[in-house]
């Protein structure tokens, strides 16, 4: 017996749970099918850009903090390479192996945040999220020793980082780096395989790479359709040249896939930070020439890292004050939101929050 259904518009958010932040959907259904999406933005109105004319060069660092707060390390990172291309300062070989430690630890703890909410978009019960904030709790303890600070870290600094690792920190990551490889294989043993996670995650929101290209969307996103782009291999900056990393590759472009890349980056995250131990140095973690008040000359520039969730850029412009004139993030979150609707459309109503989980974005990031 077929039911007679008709089209019937909810609007789904902007409350915080399930949306992955305040973000509203303007969706069509026919009974459990989506057949139409409008997604909008702008309910949190961070304001970022403006606030960062009206702060030094290194005051701006607190702001990138609070855009991605799930991956402060990464922001701080790739504002401060912007800053260090406009001005043309040379980082210290220390302060650069001590920020590509941090930000790769940074890779693991939003992948496990990525990860570990896969479940609890789908309704199962959270076991695996406990099992990963737990791990990602391990990693913010050794930020705690590096900065003082847990989420919104502040660590680098132009030519390096703000401080040096204590002596604590070093056995803490080894430990760290011993226990971590079999907490991912757990996470994986747990997920994988999952009935669960298997019949609701394969061949669902499927998205074509040329799609995805054309878009300009990056990171575990891209690479889940098959697309080797990453800026760590394809533009390197910092060291990243001089260490080895795979770059996991799926070609299923589909919500399995993008959780299975981001579950693989995370061991390769590890093998870089050992890379990173073997080959830092004592000496300064900043150069001692570097003021506090950056002054670059007029002009502008842009630099760009791989963050966790993809691309993030930061373009800024000099009048040749101690302010940046103006300042334009280039965010991955809102970026990889372009295919939303091409993802959702067709799909069913149980799906849609897992498909828009897949996508691992934050709210802070979208609505700089």
């Amino acid at each position: 017996m077929t039911l007679k259904t008709e089209p019937i518009t909810i609007n789904i958010g902007p409350q915080h749970p399930s949306t992955h932040g305040v973000f509203r959907m303007r969706v069509t259904f026919d009974g459990e099918t989506v057949v139409d999406l409008e997604p909008i933005f702008g309910y949190l109105h961070r304001g970022s850009e403006k606030l960062a004319e009206e702060r030094t060069y290194t005051q701006v660092v607190t702001l990138t903090d609070r855009m991605d707060y799930v991956a402060s390390m990464t922001n701080n990172q790739g504002y401060i390479l912007a800053v260090e291309k406009l001005t043309g300062i040379e980082p210290s070989p220390r302060g650069v192996w001590l920020r590509m430690i941090a930000a790769e630890l940074q890779r693991i703890a939003s992948h496990l945040v990525a990860v570990g909410f896969l479940i609890q978009d789908l309704g199962a019960w959270g076991t695996p999220l406990i099992y990963a904030m737990r791990e990602r709790e391990k990693i913010l303890d050794l930020f705690e020793m590096l900065c003082g600070a847990r989420i919104t870290n502040s660590y680098l600094r132009p030519g390096g980082v703000f401080m040096d690792a204590p002596d604590e920190f070093w056995p803490a990551l080894d430990i760290l780096l011993a226990d971590l490889p079999q907490r991912i294989d757990e996470l994986d043993q747990l997920l994988t395989n999952n009935e669960i996670i298997v019949a609701r995650t394969i061949n669902v929101a499927v998205v074509e790479p040329e799609a995805m290209v054309n878009a300009s969307i990056t990171g575990p996103m891209l690479r889940a359709g098959g697309v080797d782009w990453d800026l760590r291999h394809r533009d390197p900056y910092d060291y990243y040249d001089q260490v080895e990393f795979e770059r996991p590759l799926h070609t299923a472009s589909d919500n399995n896939a993008r959780y299975w890349v981001r579950l693989q980056e995370m061991r390769e995250s590890i093998k870089i930070v050992k890379q990173c131990i073997e080959r830092i140095e004592p000496g300064p973690v900043r150069p001692p020439e570097v003021p506090f008040l950056v002054r670059p000359p007029a002009g502008d520039g842009y630099a760009a890292v791989e963050a966790p969730k993809g691309e993030l850029g930061f373009y800024l412009v000099s009048d040749g004050g101690i302010a940046p004139y103006r300042c334009h993030v280039r965010a991955p979150s809102l970026i990889n939101l372009t295919l939303l609707r091409e993802m959702l459309v067709g799909g069913m109503v149980a799906d849609m929050f897992v498909s828009f989980g897949s996508i691992d974005i934050n709210m802070g990031e979208v609505d700089r």
